[in-house]
């Protein structure tokens, strides 16, 4: 088994951050510094990172969290603000968050140990589909629904083609919905900057067809097996 699906098993990293690790020298087998990332792990290897041996998770979990506002999505912070991972401390397991949602975003985030399917949602390739209801501030014409839909600059990067939908306007808001398969930093916020709307609350309620349901903020569920294969496959 390749280094980096080991590490990736064992719920450290995903692959490409696990050739992250390698390179920069935070692996070790059988005790000697690894120098290459495509080193075969071979029964009886002793694998460590950063100093603590490791192996492999025998029992994959998938978690769908419910994240709310003014949490961080990392392991740790070095603010000290509070991180997703107090919300999930009861479960039985290390696992770690799959993307980011930023600090003042709420809604859907998965959480796992199974490296493998966190690359699989978050490489860039895979062009996962992910759904945000966002509550702008003004009227979103159609005109600028048009512009969202066939991509906007958002500062040197030009938005792919997105799906927009209004759930309902005002005279001083609009409530819509938009997916998007890129995962730029802060790019729903940018992209309805770039039309002239502010974004004034931010929440993820889908990636693909797997939605969070009647989940209350803060809490969290497992995935079900077919949510699990279906975005596997997607």
């Amino acid at each position: 088994m390749r280094i980096n699906k080991y590490i990736a098993g064992a719920g450290i990293a995903s692959r490409r951050k696990a050739d992250e690790l390698v390179a920069n020298g935070n692996v070790k087998v059988n005790g000697v510094t690894l120098k290459e990332a495509g080193y075969d792990v071979v029964e009886g290897d002793v694998v460590e990172v950063n100093g603590r041996v490791i192996q492999t998770v025998e029992d994959k979990i998938y978690i769908l969290l419910n994240k709310p506002v003014g949490y961080v999505t990392t392991v740790s912070d070095e603010k000290n603000r509070p991180t997703v991972m107090d919300l999930v401390a009861d479960v039985d397991g290390r696992i770690f968050p799959v993307g980011r949602l930023d600090y003042n975003t709420s809604g859907m985030l998965i959480m796992t140990n199974d490296g493998d399917f966190a690359y699989k949602l978050t490489h860039p390739k895979h062009e996962m589909p992910k759904t945000y209801r966002a509550l702008v501030a003004g009227v979103l014409s159609n005109e600028k629904c048009a512009k969202l839909r066939n991509g906007v600059d958002i500062g040197g990067f030009v938005t792919s083609r997105a799906k927009v939908n209004i759930v309902k306007g005002t005279p001083k808001t609009t409530l819509v919905d938009i997916t998007i398969h890129e995962g730029k930093n802060r790019q729903v916020r940018k992209m309805f900057k770039a039309v002239g709307n502010r974004v004034q609350q931010l929440e993820r309620i889908a990636i693909g067809d797997v939605r969070m349901g009647r989940l209350a903020e803060g809490h969290y569920r497992k995935l079900t097996v077919d949510e699990i294969e279906y975005l596997r496959k997607l």
